[in-house]
């Protein structure tokens, strides 16, 4: 015959059926805190996912230039110096402090014989006047002689200057001068474009902070549309004939 517990009866505690222990007392379950831990470790992890999505471009520059970046002590020989145009100071006649700087070193590099020529790379039609124009007239102050110097009036970003200078003037190996914060962005162009490239850093004697962080903040979106550029093999905004005038200024 079988017994079963009467209502008033009680199983043991944890026994299937029976009445579960109490928690102690100021003790909460540890099931919302493991979820809340795991939202954090997911949200972390998806974070630093956006974070290298992000700056995965920028990380490209880095990677591409690397090995590749002097000083004027240490830069190497080459036929060809580029120097990037820039703003100019208000009148449009003197350059401002960022394009000084490229200059001075591009006069350096040439008078210590690691360049023959030098291409002054801008915009013409330029909001602060006519670059290439003041970028000859001031390189010709310095000592370079004007028939070693060629301008392109359509080197109106990087990308433009990287492609007008191998598409149109023939450069295969050259010097390129700019600020170090852009010099990496420059040299993996080029060289993603068939220019065996080197960058030497310039000077920015005068920059003011905030401009310098201003132009340092804005290379992370800038190597987007570098890779944007590569990626689509977007042509200049000015295509041109092959000019041969960089190559009568190597021969004088």
């Amino acid at each position: 015959m079988t017994v079963t517990p009467g209502p008033s009866a009680s199983l043991p505690p944890g026994h299937a059926g029976g009445p579960r222990p109490a928690e102690p007392p100021g003790r909460s379950s540890p099931r919302p805190a493991r979820r809340r831990r795991r939202l954090v470790q997911r949200a972390l992890v998806v974070g630093a996912g956006l974070v290298l999505l992000f700056a995965a471009p920028a990380l490209w520059v880095r990677a591409n230039s690397a090995g590749h970046l002097h000083t004027n002590d240490d830069a190497p020989e080459s036929p060809v110096v580029i120097v990037f145009g820039a703003q100019l100071a208000p009148g449009g006649t003197q350059p401002m402090p960022f394009l000084k700087g490229r200059l001075d070193v591009a006069t350096q590099l040439v008078k210590d014989g690691k360049a023959r020529a030098v291409l002054v790379s801008g915009d013409r039609d330029g909001t602060s006047g006519d670059e290439i124009a003041v970028m000859t007239a001031y390189l010709v102050a310095a000592g370079v002689p004007a028939e070693h110097i060629v301008g392109d009036p359509y080197g109106l970003d990087s990308y433009d200057t990287c492609k007008r200078a191998h598409d149109v003037y023939g450069v295969r190996r050259a010097l390129l001068v700019s600020q170090s914060l852009h010099l990496p962005r420059a040299v993996a162009l080029c060289r993603r474009l068939g220019i065996d490239a080197s960058g030497v850093a310039a000077r920015c004697d005068g920059c003011r902070t905030v401009t310098l962080a201003k132009n340092t903040a804005r290379e992370v979106p800038a190597a987007w549309k570098v890779a944007y550029d590569l990626v689509t093999a977007r042509p200049p905004a000015v295509s041109s004939a092959p000019d041969p005038a960089l190559q009568q200024a190597l021969d004088e």
